[in-house]
Parts: structure tokens; sequence; C-alpha cells
């Protein structure tokens, strides 16, 4: 015998497969959705526990600013109080600066050259003087700079020649110079003994410095073979260098 199904089985089997698919498709977004709230509430404990952190870093960083702030003004105190020893210390050294001046100047001084004047302004030095030849005034740069660690920096600002009348027929000839030198202090001048023993130039460096102050001195030098007699200071340069220093005026 022979049996026809006659039901709509196709259209039962697709409603079965649809119930089935949505029926696994609201438990994918249940679970989809079960991860997502795990993964968040996972996410805002460890933001949380960030936030925590840096709450924590912040009031460590405050607290070290706080401290830094107070090592900087104990280092601004420490540096003042250095400076004002310091200060003290040049001075304590500096009493001695007249003394030092007046017998490194003596000890510089080539024979022929007399110091008319001397002023002072601070490490500042300014003196004016007569010297028997130009070349006189040259070994007196050349000594002031190179053997001498108390002085620096010499400069020769004018120099002009002049004569000095001994009587009616005795008339000689003389240089009148101005000079600005620098006055080391104590400490310094310690540190360029102490640094090495003074340097002595190449013969090219000399010959160039040389020629240098042999420049502008050539305008009052005497003729070619001409010689200068040795010359006695007039009577008010041998009273200024009879008496045991030059008259020195120091600003304050």
């Amino acid at each position: 015998m022979i049996l026809i199904n006659l039901l709509p089985h196709r259209e039962i089997a697709r409603k079965r497969r649809k119930d089935l698919f949505n029926v696994g498709l609201g438990v994918s977004a249940m679970t989809g959705g079960l991860i997502a709230g795990m993964v968040f509430v996972m996410f805002q404990a460890q933001i949380s526990a960030q936030q925590d952190k840096n709450r924590i870093l912040d009031g460590e960083i405050k607290k070290f600013n706080k401290q830094i702030g107070e090592i900087a003004t104990l280092e601004s105190e420490i540096a003042g109080l250095r400076a004002r020893q310091q200060a003290v210390e040049d001075l304590q050294a500096d009493r001695n600066l007249p003394v030092h001046l007046l017998s490194e100047l003596v000890k510089q001084l080539p024979e022929g050259v007399y110091i008319n004047s001397l002023r002072q302004d601070g490490q500042n030095l300014a003196f004016q003087g007569v010297a028997q030849s130009n070349e006189r005034v040259s070994d007196l740069l050349r000594s002031l700079n190179n053997h001498s660690p108390w002085f620096s920096h010499p400069e020769l600002v004018e120099i002009v020649g002049g004569s000095v009348t001994f009587g009616p027929r005795d008339i000689r000839r003389v240089s009148n110079f101005s000079i600005k030198v620098k006055l080391l202090r104590a400490s310094e001048a310690a540190k360029v003994a102490s640094s090495a023993v003074i340097k002595t130039s190449s013969p090219a460096a000399v010959n160039l410095r040389a020629a240098a102050l042999a420049a502008p001195l050539a305008v009052s030098a005497p003729a070619p073979g001409a010689k200068l007699p040795l010359i006695t200071p007039p009577a008010s340069i041998a009273a200024a260098t009879a008496r045991p220093a030059p008259s020195v005026s120091m600003a304050p």
C-alpha cells in the first residue's frame, strides 16, 4: 500500500530552522552583551585603580616640588653666603694692594722713566710720566705686560715729545706719556703666579709687538744717527722721584 503525506512538511522544516536560527541569534547577542559588560567593568576597574595611583603620584610630586623649592632657596642662601665670604676675603686680601702697587711699580720702572702722577679707580690705573726716549716707554709697557703678576693689559694712551730746559743753551728732548693698566686683585695675582712661570713670547711675536709699539712712537723719535744724551731730570721731576713713593690719588 502506498502512503502519501499531504502535509506541508517543507514549510514545517523551514519554520523549525528559522526558529533555531532566532534562538541562536538571541543566545549570541546575550553572550556578546555579557562579554562586553564584563570587559567594560574590567576597564572601569583598571581606570579607577590608575586614577588612584595618579592621585598618589600627584601628592608625592607636590611634596617633592616643595622640597625642591626649599633646596633651591637653600642653594641661593649658600651662594649668597659664599659671595659674602668671597667679598670679605677679597677685602682682607686687598688691604695691601697700595703697598703691592707702589712696590711693583717701582720694581718695573726702567731706568730713565719718571712718574709724575698716578690715579686709581677701582682696579684701573692711569699714570703719567716723563721718559728719556720712546724706547724707555716701550720697555715700560713690555715690563708691565710680561714681568709682573700684578698688572695686566697695559695700554698706551698717548705719548708726546717735549723738551726740558737745564740752562740757557742746554735743552733736552723728552717723551711725555700717559698709560692705563689694570691692577689685579691678590687672588688673581696668586693664580697668575702659581699657574706657570711667565711665558716668553716667540721671536716673531716679539718682533710684531715691538713693531706695533714702535709704530706710534716714530713720530717724535730723534733723527737717525743722532745720539740722545743721558738726561738728568729737572728740579720738579727730581723732587718727585726723590720721595719714597710717587704721589698717588686714589678715587673712592
